[in-house]
C-alpha cells in the first residue's frame, strides 16, 4: 500500500507520536494550523468517511474519544476544534480517514 498515513503508522515514515493504541495512532501535524494540531488516524486503512461500513461506528467514536483525551492532556480547557475532511471538495488531501484536533487559539467561524 502506498498510503502516507499507513507508512507513518508502521514507522517507515517518522512522526512525532502523541498517542498510540491498538485501534489508532495520533501524531503532530507537520504543517500545523494552530498551536496544537494533532492528527488521529485509525490503524485500519479507511479512505474517508465515505468508505466507513457498519463495522466502523465504534472505531470512528474511538477516534473522537482519543481527540478529547489529547485535548485534556494538552490543557485545551478554553475549547478546541475537531475536523474530518471528506473527499476533494471537503479538503481531504490524504486518502486515509483522520481527525484533526486543533486548539490553543481562538477559532473563527465559518471555517474555510
Amino acid at each position: 500500500m502506498n498510503c502516507l498515513f499507513c507508512k507513518i503508522i508502521d514507522g517507515s515514515i517518522p512522526s512525532t507520536k502523541v498517542y498510540s493504541d491498538e485501534q489508532c495512532y495520533a501524531f503532530a501535524d507537520i504543517a500545523p494550523q494552530a498551536p496544537v494540531h494533532v492528527l488521529v488516524v485509525p490503524r485500519k486503512h479507511i479512505a474517508s468517511l465515505l468508505e466507513i461500513t457498519g463495522e466502523d461506528p465504534a472505531l470512528v467514536g474511538h477516534l473522537h474519544w482519543v481527540a478529547a483525551e489529547i485535548a485534556r492532556e494538552k490543557g485545551l480547557t478554553r475549547g478546541y476544534r475537531t475536523v474530518i475532511n471528506t473527499g476533494e471538495d471537503g479538503g481531504q488531501t490524504v486518502d486515509h480517514l483522520h481527525v484533526h484536533l486543533l486548539g490553543g487559539r481562538s477559532m473563527a467561524w465559518p471555517p474555510g
